[in-house]
């Protein structure tokens, strides 16, 4: 049996995306985020999305323009503000117009890794006492403070690799695969843009960081849009 993942455009990946879905959105920033699938999200007029990522937004990128939208409903991330001042995330939230759930770095890649494990969830010391705790349960555990954290699971994650196969086996450029390869394991569907789909067997398999059994679509984008 043949095995061919590959879509033949960003718009066709995302098609069969619904309203109110949770979507995971991979890389740190804009490096490593799959911004062309974004924007086919955006094109294809989705709403009431939730969107898990280490940023909400920069201020000047998909993001930003998906919230203009009024696309998105809720933010799950631990920076929702740009690093270069005021965003229209600050306006969407100040207005009531945005939900947002702050999530400590580490404990959001944690709490993702845990969705993709299937873990029930996990204890960390990390927020507990603060206003990130409240409504958690708790636990002294040797004498500390720990709050229990519950696993993230997506609806959608939509991951950028650098190079990829028919298969949907990835590599990444260095930092850029932040929050990518444990995106893949913890959404239902998995949608996979890169720069350059390769023939099969071009990858020596240790150097393959996402397997392709957590793919399941991957889309060729050689003119990648930046933010």
């Amino acid at each position: 049996m043949l095995i061919d993942k590959q879509v033949q455009s960003v718009h066709a990946a995302v098609s069969d995306i619904e309203d109110g879905a949770v979507i995971l959105v991979g890389g740190f920033g804009t490096s490593g985020r799959p911004a062309d699938l974004m924007e086919a999200l955006l094109d294809l007029g989705v709403r009431d999305l939730t969107v898990v990522a280490n940023n909400a937004t920069v201020g000047d990128d998909i993001v930003s323009e998906l919230m203009a939208a009024h696309r998105i409903r809720k933010v799950v991330c631990s920076f929702p503000r740009g690093l270069k001042g005021k965003t229209i995330f600050d306006e969407l939230y100040g207005s009531g117009k945005i939900e947002l759930e702050l999530v400590p770095q580490g404990t959001l890649a944690e709490r993702i890794r845990a969705g993709a494990a299937g873990i029930g969830g996990f204890y960390t010391k990390t927020g507990a006492g603060t206003r990130l705790a409240e409504g958690k349960e708790t636990r002294d555990i040797e004498g500390e403070l720990y709050v229990l954290e519950k696993p993230i699971k997506g609806d959608v994650a939509l991951i950028k690799g650098a190079k990829g196969d028919r298969w949907g086996n990835l590599v990444y450029h260095r930092g850029a695969r932040i929050n990518n390869p444990v995106m893949a394991g913890a959404a239902r569907l998995v949608i996979a843009q890169v720069k350059e789909i390769v023939p099969l067997g071009a990858f020596d398999p240790e150097h393959v960081i996402t397997p392709g059994v957590f793919v399941d679509r991957i889309v060729e984008v050689r003119h990648e849009r930046q933010a």
